[in-house]
């Protein structure tokens, strides 16, 4: 059997499943390469996942215990005055139901529906995000026109777009794979259907989300067989968008500058407050942290404690040892994630295997830059961490996501049963 997918096998070295005795694998061929032998896993046969079941539930209990000591204090502060020292605490306890429910609602479709009404998604996707930014709609939070609020949560439909963008450019990829050597024929349609979720999102305006969205498209153009030159196009072509993005703008152009020199008086008390403070916390924590809920930057010291920059407060209360374990979570549920999507296009189930690796290429990528900022590597930029900070639309789309992953895995299994899905 052999995948569509030749530039998949590019993930094969590290990604693998390493060692395992020839009879225990699927005899099939990725590209190049065999599966059999080093490069897969024997497989469970009945049941979930239940290790990445596990270690998102760690991720997200941690995440909970977090945002509770990350927030008790705020209303200690005349702005949150009016609300109870649990309010964030119960919030995320209710996304966190709520986002849990519709997991289980989303692992219970077969990937072929997702397939079929991928294009219908995306396009629901685009018409939120022109609702949102519809004064009467849309609610505005210093300056940003992003949430649509819905009682018991504000829901953020560039969390949607997210998922809806991971959705089509897998199911375009999986349509166009007879003219992916073409770029005006293949890429092109899928570059200016992004363009466009850019352009409503640079709108609100929610960079953070238009660079996750970018990121994830690029990976599935290459992963989906687009060749070496023309993804290095694309990546010069984003480069130079989001480049001229920050130098036409003044106060994403301060932020940059924040980020070289926090210390400098002239950002310390504007741009640069965030991450001098964050990088203080991380300061403040050294190897083994000063204890769950020791934190001193939470206390009104650092902004957005409990969203953006909870990474700083772990960092304080767990110290290096805190973050090391966080980034190893991360680590193992990306690979694993990507090692389902490999299995699936071994079997030869192109679209799943796309998505599959598509959503590690999301968890990632925004792991990543969230890491990034907290510890000073990049400029800062509103984008929580996966699983863990508080917001509710987003660890709801985090849980679908998820999901999907297992129904993946899931039906894997039953192919190499021998059944039908």
């Amino acid at each position: 059997m052999t995948a569509k997918t030749p530039s998949s096998s590019w993930f094969s070295g590290w990604f693998s499943g390493g060692g395992k005795d020839a009879s225990e694998v699927l005899p099939v061929r990725l590209g190049s390469h065999s599966l059999s032998g080093a490069l897969a896993t024997p497989v469970r046969m009945s049941g979930l996942d239940w290790a990445l079941v596990w270690v998102t539930a760690a991720l997200l209990v941690w995440g909970l215990v977090m945002v509770y000591s990350a927030s008790v204090a705020m209303p200690d502060n005349p702005k949150f005055a009016r609300y109870a020292h649990t309010h964030f605490l119960t919030r995320h306890v209710v996304s966190l139901v709520i986002a849990v429910i519709a997991a289980m609602l989303a692992f219970q479709v077969p990937v072929s529906t997702w397939e079929k009404y991928a294009p219908w998604l995306f396009v629901g996707s685009l018409v939120l995000l022109m609702l949102v930014l519809l004064p009467f709609i849309g609610k505005g939070v210093n300056g940003a026109r992003r949430w649509i609020a819905l009682g018991v949560m504000n829901f953020q439909p560039s969390e949607l777009a997210k998922f809806a963008v991971l959705l089509y450019a897998s199911n375009y990829m999986v349509r166009k794979m007879d003219v992916k050597e073409s770029f005006l024929r293949a890429v092109l349609p899928m570059v200016c259907a992004v363009g466009i979720v850019g352009v409503l999102l640079l709108a609100e305006p929610d960079m953070g989300a238009f660079m996750v969205i970018s990121v994830i498209a690029m990976g599935i153009l290459f992963l989906g067989g687009v060749n070496l030159r023309m993804s290095l196009l694309i990546v010069a072509v984003v480069v130079l968008a989001f480049g001229t993005m920050m130098m036409l703008s003044e106060w994403r152009r301060e932020r940059v500058f924040a980020y070289m020199d926090p210390w400098n008086e002239k950002y310390s008390m504007g741009k640069g407050y965030q991450l001098s403070h964050s990088l203080i916390a991380f300061g403040r924590g050294e190897i083994f942290g000063v204890g769950l809920g020791g934190s001193i930057e939470k206390l009104h010291w650092l902004p957005e404690a409990h969203t953006d920059f909870l990474m700083a407060v772990i960092g304080e209360e767990f110290g290096l040892i805190g973050v090391l374990v966080v980034i190893g979570l991360f680590l193992w549920m990306i690979r694993r994630i990507m090692h389902i999507g490999r299995q699936s296009i071994a079997l030869d189930q192109l679209f799943a295997g796309l998505v599959a690796q598509g959503i590690g290429i999301w968890i990632g990528f925004q792991t990543f830059i969230n890491i990034g900022v907290n510890l000073g590597a990049l400029p800062t930029k509103g984008l929580t961490l996966p699983l863990m900070s508080y917001g509710g639309s987003a660890i709801v789309m985090n849980l679908i996501a998820l999901a999907v992953v297992l129904r993946i895995d899931y039906e894997n299994r039953v192919l190499m049963r021998g059944g039908r899905v």
